[in-house]
């Protein structure tokens, strides 16, 4: 990476993938980042909640600006492809560059939120750049509830403009956001001994492209769980297939781009089931190859289990996935091209004995049309026999088009790179609103370089980007009003 521009940037960069930081595990970030700031001999601080605070004065001459938070998260997502054996709680994350684009080996890249870190360390070190008083603060656990975000504490921070740093389209910047929160329902498993004269098959689903569930929640990406739950639903119309275990998914914020389920069926029924299979493969083929050219589906032959699901259970749980709701529910009515409220089936786990589990997200701009899409929900999950509990969630971010700090940017990407920058909301979950909540002075915006593919395997960094991201930062500092204090 030392050939890349910004170097100091990416050298940081270079030193974060080497340290695991899942979410809700950021121990050996923090203490990099403490260890940073004593070598630097900058006041470092860490409350509660994980959050950790690094602070400089000003350049000579820029003592009377406004103080600026930069602000990052902590945490990564750790999702990796079926055939990895990459292990986040100790492996460093591989990389390669590809037609000027870096990717990792098989996993997240991490580059949400890792280049905001190393962005933030950069202007940290560097006695060059000209700037007023700055605060870096590094949130915890964004990625698993904004855990950080929902304790920070008031007084934490003193500054009154916050930079956001963990947008990823290079070119827009981000003045709202949408609230969320999960909904999560529990079935109490009902099973019985497999009968005799009965074959057991293994199904999987994997290779789509997953994705952001706020980002890409409208591109239309497929869902592992929903296509397998179809076929089964279907197989078992036909063939009358006991369920034995189904699963999909790994976390609440990702669109699930794989699945897996094992069922056991009639011998008798065997050869029909097979040519079905085929038949529903070419059918979902032809149904999502414009969006998922990676579509792949598995069936084999598995060891006759002990048990399975009962019928009147497995009915009550395929039908509720069938029914349950994914994907743009409304589209904003005053920003053209904005997802206003979706919802997200983004994992089914039937790891525990008792219980089978499916968690839901659900996001809007709209605070009364994001419970509305909860309770409805929740509704189906009740239907289905279920019991159903909600998180805390999170609030929306409300655009200021007033805002001091935007109308300074705008100007600084217009003189720099000759172009208007978009001006957006976005339909992704930032942190923004809980800070808003609790220093309600706040005049925010978000931006970043482009990364694509978010949370998943695919995740890459658009390495020209990060330059401009990095030229536009540093003007900005430059450029902060004067204290009005």
């Amino acid at each position: 990476m030392k050939d890349l521009n910004p170097e100091r940037v990416w050298s940081y960069f270079a030193e974060i993938l080497e340290i695991p930081r899942l979410s809700k595990h950021e121990e050996k970030i923090i203490a990099y980042l403490e260890k940073f700031a004593l070598a630097h001999q900058l006041p470092f601080q860490k409350d509660n909640a994980g959050n950790c605070l690094i602070t400089k004065p000003a350049s000579a001459g820029f003592e009377n600006r406004a103080t600026v938070v930069l602000q990052s998260h902590l945490d990564m997502v750790g999702e990796k492809l079926t055939e990895t054996t990459h292990d986040f709680s100790k492996d460093p994350i591989s990389v390669r560059i590809e037609e000027g684009w870096m990717t990792a080996e098989g996993t997240t890249l991490g580059a949400d939120d890792g280049i905001g870190i190393a962005a933030s360390m950069a202007i940290l070190e560097s006695d060059e750049i000209v700037h007023g008083p700055l605060e870096c603060l590094f949130t915890a656990d964004e990625e698993s509830g904004m855990t950080g975000a929902f304790g920070l504490k008031e007084g934490f921070i003193k500054g009154k403009i916050l930079l956001n740093l963990d947008s990823e389209d290079e070119g827009e910047i981000f003045i709202g956001c949408a609230g969320g929160i999960d909904t999560v329902g529990k079935l109490k498993k009902v099973t019985r001994p497999v009968q005799a004269n009965r074959v057991a098959l293994r199904f999987t689903v994997d290779g789509l492209q997953g994705g952001h569930s706020g980002d890409e929640i409208h591109k239309g990406f497929a869902n592992a769980i929903k296509i397998m739950n179809r076929m089964l639903w279907n197989m078992d119309q036909r063939f009358k297939v006991n369920l034995v275990t189904f699963r999909g998914g790994k976390l609440r914020n990702a669109i699930p781009r794989d699945a897996q389920a094992t069922i056991v069926v009639k011998e008798k029924h065997l050869g029909h089931l097979k040519s079905y299979y085929n038949t529903f493969m070419e059918m979902i083929t032809k149904e999502i190859r414009t969006v998922e050219p990676g579509f792949e589906m598995t069936m084999k032959e598995v060891r006759i289990p002990e048990l399975c699901y009962k019928k009147g259970f497995q009915r009550r749980l395929m039908n509720m996935i069938y029914a349950c709701p994914h994907g743009v529910i409304s589209w904003s009515p005053i920003i053209p091209g904005l997802v206003e409220t979706s919802t997200n089936l983004a994992v089914l786990n039937d790891k525990d004995h008792d219980f089978i589990e499916l968690v839901t997200s659900q996001r809007s701009s709209v605070e009364s049309a994001k419970r509305d899409i909860a309770n409805r929900v929740e509704a189906l999950i009740t239907l289905a026999g279920g019991v159903t509990g909600h998180s805390e969630g999170y609030p929306g971010w409300k655009p200021n088009k007033d805002s001091e700090i935007l109308e300074i940017s705008e100007t600084i990407y217009k003189k720099l790179f000759h172009t208007d920058p978009e001006v957006k909301a976005i339909h992704a979950g930032l942190e923004c609103g809980l800070f808003l909540q609790k220093y309600p002075d706040l005049d925010m915006i978000s931006f970043g370089p482009t990364i694509k593919g978010a949370h998943t395997p695919d995740e890459r960094i658009n390495i020209e980007t990060v330059a401009k991201f990095w030229d536009f930062l540093l003007e900005i500092l430059r450029q902060v009003p004067k204290n009005n204090q």
